[in-house]
This record gives structure tokens, C-alpha cells and sequence, in this order.
């Protein structure tokens, strides 16, 4: 049944002790941007980056935990969310790959969650079950230096999205340089190498957000702070590079590490988060070729800016400063992209993760 009068809820990963809050719910007013928080989730270390699935009330996290042999491991979490307060109940957890993780897809089509693990070089896909508790993995894919790269060369799987169409899952390799394609059947929950789109040297992609509405996908790479816009062919799945582009203004000489990434809803600006400048830096996209062009980088009011989130309408950013230990809310203008801290900030000890849906 869906909601007349439904709620905007901010869902906030963090890292975390065990014995410790690590998941955090904020009911967000959009009149004033204010937050309220409704929920703090012990019992998960490192809860880093969540997914949420509104139309079911269900929460997935990440966390870290051992296997029977005392060695780390990452497991996925369900959680079920109460639409009229934010709370949450823990449905079940399992553990996945056999290394920590650091991101989970999902997406409607598919009853499957997508995991990487940035220390093990690989990506997974895990069963969701009926009630929307954890299933089992039932495929995972180990990156392997490529022809050419050094024997040492390490693959650091850092995340997964598919394309708008569903027919490619892009696992972006920060470790390896490259952006890997692959198909994902379903009915046997197996993933299918289909191609690789090599960035350039030291670059090391991070998190991609594709267009609402044209062919064109945006990567942020973490190590040579920069975003490349690429045009997506929907046919074959090939990624064409159309245009690098600094997050940092000119001059900047201390040191820096993108993180997160997102369009805004109509397609017109590309937001990216740099870590070490500690900003936001706002491009607008030209629609008829893809290019990128820098409007503008605004101050995150924070250290370490690891992620931030567009509201759904897209009136408002939410930043999240891990070493500032605080979530920031900025006003959007829609029209010129720019964004203008409101005053409105809320202590979260190392936020990693802020997911924005209405319940």
C-alpha cells in the first residue's frame, strides 16, 4: 500500500565497533531542512555503505565479522524499516566473500544484492529471499593484474552498479585501473565476463553515475582526482571515453582522494566529493556531447568528505564528513547547480554512507 503522506529519511553507514552505534536513521524535514535522528543500530563493526530498498522497507549493510577460522570476512545485513517511525529490526545476516567489504548494489529487477571487496579484488552476488533476508552467494568474480600490468599489481574492487537497462553489472577496479563489465543471469545467479574499459594509469576508479536520460556515464577516480565521462553504448555495453576532468581547482598542491559521485535528477550538473581539498565540486554536463565543465567547489564544512546524497527531489545535498564526524545539509539551486550550506549540521561519529529515501 503506498504511503499518502510518506517521510524522508536519511539511512547513514558509519565506521563502528561492534558494541557501538554504527547505523544511523534522521527523519529530514524538507521545509527546513532539519534532521531528527530516530534510530542508532549497535552490534555491527564497520557498517560502512548501505542500500536501501524502500518499496519493501528493507535496509541492507555491509560489516565486517570472522569466519570459523578466526580470518575477516564481510557479511551482508537485512533489516526490516517501519515506515511510520525509521526503526529498524534486523532480519538476518550472512557471511559472503572471504574479505572485508566496502560497497552493496541493488537494484528492482533482480532478488539480488552485489557486494566488492576492496581488500580481496572481488565482486558477488548474493540471493535475497522472499522476506528480503539474506540469501546465499551465488557467484563471485577474483580480479587478476591484466597483460602488461606488474605480477604485483593488486585488484581493488571498490564497486558495482548496473546499467539504467539492467544488462550489465560496471565493477569499477580501483587496483587494477579498469572498469569490467558483466552480464548477471538471474535464474542461476551467475555473473559472465563480458569486457573491460581501461582508464588511464594510476587513476583508479571508484563509484560511476550514469545520465537520467542520455547515453553518458561518469566515473570519479580516487588516486588522479579526476572524472571521465564516457558515452555508454546500450547494444554492445562499451564504454567511450569522451572527456577528463579535474575536481581540483588550479593551483591546489596538497593532497587529495575522490570518493563519491551523482547527477543531479534532470541530468544537468555531476557532483563529485574530494577528500583532502574537503569539497564538492559541481559540473555542469552539456547534454548534446557529454562534456564536462566546472561551475563551481564548495567547502563540505567537514573532513573527509567520504559521501554525500541528493534528496529525491533533489532540493538538497547531504554531505558526510567521516574525519569530521558530521553529516552537513546544503540547499540545491536546480537551476544554476550551486549549492549553499543551510547551518544545519548533525554529529555522526565517521559517517561513511548517506542514502536519502521517502518511506
Amino acid at each position: 500500500m503506498t504511503n499518502s503522506n510518506p517521510k524522508l529519511y536519511l539511512f547513514i553507514g558509519s565506521y563502528a565497533e561492534a558494541d557501538g552505534p554504527g547505523v544511523y536513521v534522521y527523519e529530514f524535514n524538507e521545509s527546513t531542512g532539519e534532521l531528527a535522528q530516530v534510530e542508532a543500530v549497535s552490534g555491527l563493526k564497520n557498517p560502512t555503505f548501505l542500500n536501501v530498498n524502500p518499496a519493501a522497507h528493507k535496509l541492507y549493510s555491509i560489516a565486517e565479522t570472522v569466519n570459523a577460522e578466526g580470518k575477516k570476512a564481510g557479511e551482508a545485513v537485512a533489516f526490516s524499516i517501519d515506515p511510520a517511525t525509521g526503526k529498524l529490526a534486523e532480519l538476518n545476516r550472512q557471511i559472503n566473500l572471504d574479505n572485508t567489504l566496502c560497497h552493496i548494489q541493488r537494484v528492482e529487477e533482480f532478488d539480488y544484492a552485489f557486494v566488492s571487496s576492496y581488500h580481496g579484488g572481488k565482486v558477488g552476488a548474493v540471493k535475497l529471499n522472499k522476506d528480503g533476508s539474506i540469501g546465499e552467494l551465488t557467484d563471485e568474480k577474483h580480479h587478476e593484474p591484466l597483460e602488461g600490468q606488474p605480477a604485483d599489481t593488486v585488484s581493488h574492487v571498490h564497486s558495482a552498479f548496473f546499467s539504467p537497462d539492467n544488462k550489465f553489472l560496471f565493477v569499477n577496479d580501483l587496483g587494477l585501473d579498469l572498469i569490467r563489465a558483466y552480464k548477471f543471469n538471474a535464474e542461476s545467479g551467475k555473473l559472465t565476463f563480458h569486457g573491460d574499459t581501461r582508464t588511464a594509469q594510476g587513476a583508479g576508479p571508484r563509484h560511476l553515475a550514469f545520465h537520467p536520460s542520455q547515453p553518458y556515464v561518469f566515473v570519479i577516480h580516487e588516486l588522479n582526482s579526476t572524472v571521465v565521462s564516457y558515452r555508454y553504448e546500450a547494444e554492445t555495453g562499451a564504454l567511450s571515453e569522451i572527456q577528463s576532468l579535474s575536481t581540483l581547482p588550479a593551483g591546489f598542491e596538497g593532497s587529495n582522494g575522490t570518493a563519491e559521485i551523482a547527477v543531479s535528477k534532470d541530468g544537468r550538473f555531476v557532483y563529485g566529493s574530494n577528500r583532502g581539498h574537503d569539497s564538492i565540486v559541481i559540473m555542469a554536463v552539456d547534454q548534446a556531447t557529454g562534456e564536462l565543465s566546472v561551475v563551481d567547489y564548495v567547502s563540505t564544512e567537514g573532513g573527509h568528505p567520504r559521501h554525500f546524497a541528493l534528496t529525491p527531489n533533489g532540493d538538497y545535498l547531504i554531505a558526510a564528513n567521516r574525519d569530521g564526524n558530521n553529516l552537513v545539509v546544503f540547499r540545491v539551486n536546480q537551476e544554476t547547480g550551486l549549492i549553499t550550506a543551510t547551518g544545519v549540521t548533525a554529529s555522526v561519529s565517521k559517517p561513511v554512507c548517506v542514502q536519502p529515501f521517502y518511506l
